[in-house]
Protein backbone atom coordinates (compact mmCIF):
# COMPACT_ATOMS: atom_id res chain seq x y z
CA UNK A 1 0.00 0.00 0.00
CA UNK A 2 1.11 3.47 -1.06
CA UNK A 3 2.11 5.69 2.13
CA UNK A 4 1.44 9.91 1.71
CA UNK A 5 5.33 10.39 0.57
CA UNK A 6 4.87 7.76 -2.36
CA UNK A 7 1.71 9.52 -3.57
CA UNK A 8 3.20 13.18 -3.52
CA UNK A 9 5.44 12.80 -6.06
CA UNK A 10 3.40 11.89 -8.38
CA UNK A 11 0.65 14.23 -7.86
CA UNK A 12 2.79 17.17 -8.23
CA UNK A 13 3.67 15.90 -11.40
CA UNK A 14 0.73 15.96 -12.17
CA UNK A 15 -0.40 18.80 -11.24
CA UNK A 16 2.61 20.61 -12.90
CA UNK A 17 1.75 19.19 -16.12
CA UNK A 18 -2.04 20.39 -15.66
CA UNK A 19 -0.44 24.06 -15.14
CA UNK A 20 1.98 23.54 -18.08
CA UNK A 21 -0.33 22.58 -20.37
CA UNK A 22 -3.18 25.59 -19.36
CA UNK A 23 -0.31 27.90 -19.96
CA UNK A 24 0.44 26.77 -23.27
CA UNK A 25 -2.73 26.70 -24.23
CA UNK A 26 -3.35 30.50 -22.91
CA UNK A 27 -0.42 31.20 -25.15
CA UNK A 28 -1.33 29.71 -27.89
CA UNK A 29 -5.01 31.34 -27.23
CA UNK A 30 -3.12 35.03 -26.97
CA UNK A 31 -1.52 34.46 -30.83
CA UNK A 32 -4.62 33.39 -32.75
CA UNK A 33 -6.27 36.61 -30.79
CA UNK A 34 -3.14 38.10 -31.96
CA UNK A 35 -3.50 36.82 -35.81
CA UNK A 36 -7.59 37.44 -35.73
CA UNK A 37 -7.86 41.05 -36.99
CA UNK A 38 -6.74 42.07 -40.45
CA UNK A 39 -4.83 45.35 -38.95
CA UNK A 40 -3.03 43.13 -36.44
CA UNK A 41 -1.79 40.53 -39.19
CA UNK A 42 -1.13 43.62 -41.34
CA UNK A 43 1.25 45.14 -38.60
CA UNK A 44 2.90 41.54 -38.52
CA UNK A 45 3.52 40.85 -42.15
CA UNK A 46 5.26 44.33 -42.27
CA UNK A 47 7.60 43.37 -39.99
CA UNK A 48 8.53 40.14 -41.59
CA UNK A 49 11.04 42.64 -43.06
CA UNK A 50 12.67 43.59 -40.28
CA UNK A 51 12.23 46.21 -37.38
CA UNK A 52 10.46 49.16 -38.32
CA UNK A 53 8.77 52.31 -35.98
CA UNK A 54 5.32 52.12 -34.97
CA UNK A 55 4.67 55.11 -37.48
CA UNK A 56 6.41 52.68 -40.13
CA UNK A 57 4.83 49.12 -39.22
CA UNK A 58 1.17 50.97 -38.68
CA UNK A 59 0.67 53.72 -41.39
CA UNK A 60 -2.13 53.72 -43.67
CA UNK A 61 -4.45 51.51 -41.92
CA UNK A 62 -6.75 54.14 -42.07
CA UNK A 63 -7.88 54.26 -37.95
CA UNK A 64 -7.04 56.41 -34.85
CA UNK A 65 -3.76 56.09 -32.66
CA UNK A 66 -5.69 54.89 -29.44
CA UNK A 67 -7.07 51.68 -31.78
CA UNK A 68 -3.45 51.18 -33.22
CA UNK A 69 -2.11 51.17 -29.63
CA UNK A 70 -5.01 48.62 -28.60
CA UNK A 71 -3.96 46.59 -31.62
CA UNK A 72 0.09 47.01 -30.35
CA UNK A 73 -0.92 46.23 -26.43
CA UNK A 74 -2.49 42.96 -27.80
CA UNK A 75 0.59 41.73 -30.08
CA UNK A 76 2.72 42.49 -27.51
CA UNK A 77 0.17 40.65 -24.90
CA UNK A 78 0.79 37.65 -26.98
CA UNK A 79 4.42 37.89 -27.22
CA UNK A 80 4.47 38.73 -31.45
CA UNK A 81 6.20 41.75 -31.09
CA UNK A 82 8.87 43.63 -28.97
CA UNK A 83 8.93 46.95 -28.53
CA UNK A 84 12.02 49.28 -27.89
CA UNK A 85 11.74 52.60 -26.62
CA UNK A 86 14.63 55.24 -27.77
CA UNK A 87 13.42 58.34 -26.74
CA UNK A 88 9.94 59.66 -28.65
CA UNK A 89 10.31 56.96 -30.86
CA UNK A 90 8.73 53.26 -30.76
CA UNK A 91 10.61 50.57 -32.47
CA UNK A 92 8.99 47.37 -33.75
CA UNK A 93 10.26 44.09 -34.03
CA UNK A 94 8.89 40.70 -34.62
CA UNK A 95 9.00 37.57 -32.29
CA UNK A 96 8.11 34.17 -34.30
CA UNK A 97 8.19 31.74 -31.72
CA UNK A 98 4.84 32.24 -30.87
CA UNK A 99 3.87 32.48 -34.59
CA UNK A 100 6.23 29.53 -34.86
CA UNK A 101 4.14 27.55 -31.87
CA UNK A 102 1.09 28.25 -33.67
CA UNK A 103 1.65 26.92 -36.87
CA UNK A 104 3.10 24.00 -35.39
CA UNK A 105 -0.11 23.14 -33.55
CA UNK A 106 -2.22 23.88 -36.68
CA UNK A 107 0.24 21.42 -38.50
CA UNK A 108 -0.63 18.71 -35.62
CA UNK A 109 -4.51 19.37 -35.94
CA UNK A 110 -3.99 19.02 -39.96
CA UNK A 111 -1.93 16.11 -39.73
CA UNK A 112 -4.34 14.23 -37.19
CA UNK A 113 -7.43 15.02 -39.11
CA UNK A 114 -6.18 14.00 -42.27
CA UNK A 115 -5.64 10.81 -40.68
CA UNK A 116 -9.06 10.37 -39.27
CA UNK A 117 -10.50 11.37 -42.89
CA UNK A 118 -8.08 9.14 -44.40
CA UNK A 119 -9.74 6.28 -41.79
CA UNK A 120 -13.26 7.37 -42.60
CA UNK A 121 -11.94 7.39 -46.53
CA UNK A 122 -10.82 4.05 -46.34
CA UNK A 123 -14.26 2.64 -43.98
CA UNK A 124 -16.43 3.90 -46.89
CA UNK A 125 -14.30 2.21 -49.85
CA UNK A 126 -14.53 -0.84 -47.96
CA UNK A 127 -18.37 -0.68 -47.54
CA UNK A 128 -18.74 0.01 -51.59
CA UNK A 129 -16.74 -2.91 -52.26
CA UNK A 130 -18.55 -5.06 -49.65
CA UNK A 131 -21.90 -3.56 -51.36
CA UNK A 132 -20.45 -4.40 -55.26
CA UNK A 133 -19.69 -7.81 -54.16
CA UNK A 134 -23.26 -8.87 -52.52
CA UNK A 135 -24.87 -7.33 -55.69
CA UNK A 136 -22.47 -9.04 -57.75
CA UNK A 137 -20.69 -7.66 -60.83
CA UNK A 138 -22.31 -4.29 -62.16
CA UNK A 139 -24.86 -5.48 -65.07
CA UNK A 140 -24.63 -3.97 -68.65
CA UNK A 141 -27.67 -2.07 -70.02
CA UNK A 142 -29.20 -4.63 -72.81
CA UNK A 143 -28.61 -1.79 -75.95
CA UNK A 144 -30.66 -3.11 -79.11
CA UNK A 145 -28.06 -3.98 -81.54
CA UNK A 146 -28.08 -2.10 -84.82
CA UNK A 147 -30.30 -2.85 -88.08
CA UNK A 148 -27.95 -3.63 -91.11
CA UNK A 149 -28.92 -1.21 -93.86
Amino acid sequence: MAGPTDEAPTVARLDLAIVNHMANNALLDRTFIACSHPIRRGILERLTSGEMTVGEATGDFGVSKPAISKHLKLLEEAGAITRVIDGRTHRLRLREQPLDEAYAWMTNQRELWERKLDTVDQYLREQREHQQSQQGAPQQENKPAKEPR
